[in-house]
């Protein structure tokens, strides 16, 4: 009994220390696994720095306007006789809108031409009172000629009074050829004066009949077949008009740019306009500014136009003006999500060739939605730099680059 103890014994120490080899080789080859992973880089995503046209946007909110609108008056008073068009039509320049009635007018212009008429009857009247006194002058000058002339050869033959009164007969006849001439010149007078009024009243007749200005829709109808529309020749009138017509094939967007951008508007710049009731972006230009700003808001008006041919767009709706204000073309950048601001400092991650990270200090310039511009700092074309989560990174630390595709064309590279 005692020697199976012996050998059992014997036994179970040559299994501990079997079992202690086993273990510590476990354990060896255990820590070196730790130490090899310890040792392996971490991997970084990381887009490159890269060359870009780069602009500054102001993103402006405006209601659409028509390009011009009025409200289209009478000239003249008088009673819709024919209406033509109604809300949602689309007129050319010049097209007939309405007819007003005006009877009294049409009196106005017979009386005219009688007065016309008149007048010409009076000229050719007085045209043949000058041809006559001109003929009576005519024989009174020759009478008085003569009868001087033999005075003169032979003295005392002809009294000096029968003289006198022969050269008296020839100045009133004289006289007459001027007052009928005068009278001549009266009467072609009164003909123009006759002439302009009846040139008059045919002018105010055309009023009668009211047409469009300029192409466009009608957008409001005021009056009716029957109704009575005053002359609108006075501000202080209550004349009603006929229809309202705008212009909506080319719109105007009004937008009070902040007194920190004025110098940067510019005449002519291409805008992106976004509608949001239509999910959709149409193209504007920037048409004409104030030039001043405006002291109870610090803005400056600047109008943008946007071209309407379908009349698509309704003046009224609202619009996000993408208003560029700075142009950059060719700068180095990088994706904004390559920028790190932590600690006041702006700087990039960058990834060297050696595959350690270098913190670079950087000057940020023109931002986009996607890049920003580094105008100072030591980062180069084709640099890559970190995009991924930088927590735990140091200067010096040695990485694993991964190259990703980011939104706004950013074209990495390892």
């Amino acid at each position: 009994m005692s020697h199976m103890t012996r050998e059992n014994r014997r036994l179970l120490i040559v299994c501990g220390i079997v079992s202690s080899m086993l273990a510590a080789s476990s354990c060896a080859r255990g820590g070196a696994q730790t130490s090899a992973a310890a040792a392996e880089p971490r991997t970084v995503a990381v887009a490159a720095a890269s060359r870009a046209d780069l602009s500054a946007d102001m993103v402006l909110t405006a209601e659409f306007e028509p390009f011009q609108e009025v409200d289209v008056m009478a000239k003249v008073s008088g009673y819709i006789r024919e209406i033509k068009v109604d809300i949602g039509d689309r007129v050319r320049d010049g097209q007939l809108l309405a007819t007003l009635e005006i009877p009294e007018m049409q009196d106005d212009l017979t009386r005219a031409a009688a007065a016309i008429e008149e007048a010409n009857a009076e000229l050719a009247a007085a045209r043949d009172e000058l041809q006559r006194t001109e003929s009576a002058h005519q024989m009174a000058h020759l009478s008085y000629s003569r009868i001087l002339e033999v005075s003169k050869s032979e003295r005392g033959l002809v009294p000096q009074q029968e003289v006198d009164e022969v050269h008296s007969r020839d100045l009133v006849a004289e006289a007459q050829v001027s007052a009928a001439r005068s009278r001549v010149t009266a009467c072609e007078q009164r003909i123009r004066v006759s002439q302009a009024e009846q040139a008059r009243f045919k002018t105010l007749y055309r009023y009668a009949v009211i047409t469009a200005p300029f192409e466009g829709v009608v957008t409001k109808r005021y009056a009716n077949t029957g109704s009575l529309i005053q002359a609108g020749t006075a501000s202080q009138t209550q004349a009603m008009p006929v229809v309202r017509l705008s212009q909506n094939d080319l719109l105007r967007l009004a937008l009070p740019v902040p007194e920190s951008e004025v110098p940067l508007v510019r005449l002519g710049a291409p805008v992106d306009v976004r509608v949001p009731a239509l999910d959709r972006t149409f193209p504007g230009r920037v048409a004409r500014f104030a030039d001043k700003v405006d002291q109870s808001t610090r803005t400056m008006k600047t109008e943008v136009d946007v071209p309407n041919p379908k009349l698509e767009l309704v003046p009224g709706m609202y619009a996000e003006v993408d208003l560029e204000t700075e142009r950059r073309k060719n700068v180095l950048s990088v994706p904004m999500e390559a920028v790190d601001g932590a600690g006041g400092d702006t700087r990039v991650f960058a990834v060297r060739a050696s595959g350690s990270i270098e913190i670079v200090p950087v000057r940020l310039g023109i931002e986009t939605a996607h890049r920003v511009e580094i105008r100072s700092g030591e980062i180069a074309e084709g640099d890559p730099v970190v995009v991924g989560s930088r927590a735990g990174l140091k200067q010096g630390d040695k990485v694993q680059a991964r190259a990703v595709a980011l939104a706004g064309g950013a074209s990495p590279k390892d």
